[in-house]
Parts: structure tokens; sequence; C-alpha cells
């Protein structure tokens, strides 16, 4: 009888048999956004909207749209840091309902979408260095159970995230100054801590009288530093160099390097081939001569492109910025510099201008005034 009917099915004509291919639902629908009229944007406001949409309804039907929605808005509200949003954003999945009950389940990631959108959120925890705790721990134990990926995911947040946040030498705060003058000191002060005799002077370009950008200056420079320059020859011009950029978490402070002489190389006259007077060395039987390179004694401010013999961050960072500052070091204990030719080398605009990023990068402009 079966067969009967399979054999019929098989010679009914084309035109009787309805074939409808799939649609994808991939279409233009407009989604509820609770967190575009809100009047005020704090943390309160936003926790608010969580709780609504949590009232709303028992089954919390579109739940994974609206967690993706709310983590797009974070730092529109100023919760992207803050470890409370984001569990109050896993609190909104629903609990005991995607754990999976055997180990197929559990390999072949039962619930894909909603463990993709949990994932998703520890991953922004992660690029905004927000570490989670026990607490969290729990409540992705509950909804995903012990086998779930995001469980997984927190596991290994938990051991990395510690010895990152450790591992850094220059601990900053965990909020960082609005203050660009203040952002500025800390940044010269982590980038001048290799030389603990460095000394951190704030000055304003309006001690100049032909200074047009009215502006501050954060010079670092150590008494060594001093040394250095004074030792540079009146024949060869110091280079400013930069701009380079020095991450405080993130922000980025802009600074320049006034660089002197190269260090000389070490030179060794001795003939390696002649054997007419080798020597033991005392304490390694059986080992003649030495390979030892001659040492030569230079400070960490000597490297091989140049010596730095000052550092400093302005307010602008454009040219007459800089010229100031070179002015500056002049009037506080460098008065060689009146001798001395200096070298702009900016390849940044010469006024604090933000460049986009579809603009070309300007060629770098070479400009040599003797101060």
């Amino acid at each position: 009888m079966a067969a009967r009917i399979l054999k019929t099915f098989l010679r009914a004509r084309p035109s009787i048999i309805t074939i409808k291919r799939f649609e994808s639902n991939e279409k233009n629908v407009t989604l509820y956004d609770p967190f575009v009229n809100k009047p005020q944007k704090d943390k309160k406001t936003y926790l608010e909207a969580i709780k609504i949409f949590e009232t709303r309804d028992t089954r919390r039907r579109g739940h994974v749209e609206f967690i993706y929605a709310a983590l797009a808005r974070m730092k529109e509200f100023g919760v992207h840091k803050d470890l409370e949003a984001y569990k109050a954003l896993v609190d909104v999945l629903p609990k005991g309902r995607f754990i999976p009950t055997n180990i197929f389940q559990a390999e072949f990631m039962h619930y894909p979408k909603q463990q993709q959108c949990a994932v998703d959120l520890l991953e922004q925890m992660e690029d905004n260095g927000v570490m989670p705790d026990s607490e969290m721990e729990q409540m992705l134990l509950n909804i995903f159970g012990r086998r779930g990926i995001p469980l997984r995911k927190f596991w290994r947040m938990m051991y990395w995230m510690p010895k990152f946040k450790n591992l850094s030498p220059w601990l900053l705060p965990e909020k960082l100054p609005e203050d660009t003058l203040e952002l500025a000191k800390m940044a010269i002060q982590r980038i001048t801590s290799v030389d603990p005799e460095v000394k951190l002077d704030v000055w304003q370009t309006e001690e100049i009288e032909a200074s047009l950008d009215k502006t501050w200056v954060v010079s670092a420079q150590s008494e060594v530093q001093k040394v250095l320059l004074a030792e540079q020859p009146s024949d060869i011009a110091l280079v400013v160099k930069g701009p380079f950029s020095v991450y405080m978490k993130d922000q980025v402070v802009t600074y320049f390097t006034l660089i002197g002489k190269t260090r000389p190389e070490p030179k060794d006259d001795k003939d390696i081939d002649d054997v007419s007077d080798l020597q033991k060395p005392l304490g390694i039987p059986g080992f003649i001569g030495s390979t030892k390179i001659p040492s030569v004694k230079c400070s960490v401010h000597e490297q091989d492109d140049g010596t730095i013999v000052a550092v400093c961050a302005t307010g602008t960072s454009s040219r007459d910025s800089l010229l100031s500052w070179i002015r500056l070091l002049e009037k506080y204990g460098n008065p060689l510099l009146s001798e001395i030719p200096v070298i702009f080398t900016l390849s940044a605009p010469s006024s604090d201008i933000a460049v986009q990023e579809t603009q070309p990068a300007k060629q770098e402009e070479t400009t040599k005034v003797n101060t």
C-alpha cells in the first residue's frame, strides 16, 4: 500500500506539486529600542529600562535582541565600565531553559543564539577592563549550566584578567583625570621613569614674548641630560622629533623629544688573529683568550639613533609651542641652546586640528630654526 502511494506521488505532474523555496528571515524589521527616547543618560535610567523589559513580558520574548541593543547603548549612558549594569543584562536571560541535558547538547552548543549573546557580553566586559565576580559566575551557572560556553569564557577571563591587570609596573588610577594638563604630567612621568633623577617642570608659553600659542608645556629633563646637552657641538644641530603617542588606558597623549648627537661607536684596534701574547684567564681552565666586548660607559639617554636631552608635551602640539619649549629650556638651565641650531621634523599639523581618517597623511615637513 505504501509503495503504491509513493509511486502515485512520483508520477504526479510538476504543476500539481507546489514547491515553496525557503525565504530568509533577514528583513528590515523595526525593533523597539527602549533606550532611544530617554531624557537622562545615566546609570539609573539604564537600569530602569532593563527592569521595564523584565516586567513587561514574563516569557521575555526578544531578550537576545534587547541585550544587543543595550550593549550598544552602554557607552552613551556611561555604564560601559560598570559591573552592575552587565549583571543586570545577564539577569535578563531566562533561567534553566538553556542548560544542556546530555553531552551532545553541551558540545554542539545548545541554544547557540543565547550562548553567543552571553559570550559577546563577556567580551565587551573584557574589552572595557571590567572584571566579573563570583555572583556573575553563579548567574551563568543557573542559566547555561556547568558545560555552557559562557561559563567557560568566564573561567578563562578570571584566569587571565587578574594577571594582566597587575602586569604593568606603571599603575594608573581607576578613573583618569579629565584635565589634559594632569594627564600629560602622568604620561611624561611614565615615559621618563627610566631615570629617577628626571625633574618635571610645567611652564607657560606666555613667558616668551614672541610666542603665539598661549598654552602649557610639560617638560622633563635630568641633570645628566643637561650635561649631555652642554657637550653638544655647536656645529651639529639638535632635532625635535615627533609627535609620538603614549596610551593611558583609553586616552592618548602626544609627546616630543629633543635629540642630540649620536653616540660614538666603540673602537677596538686589537687584532683577533694576533697570537704573539696569549693569556690564560684565571678560573676558567682550558679556555684561552677573551670574548668580552670592550665596555663603553653610557647613560640610558644615549641611544643608537641619538641622545635624548629633553622630553615634552604641549597643549596644542604645534610648532610655535615647541619653539617656545626650546626657548624655555634655554631660559631654565640650558644657555647653550642659543648657539646650537634646532631642526623641527613634524609630521603633524601646525595647530591643534583633528585629522579625519579619510584625509591623506601629510608629508613630513622639516624646518630649521636658529634659536
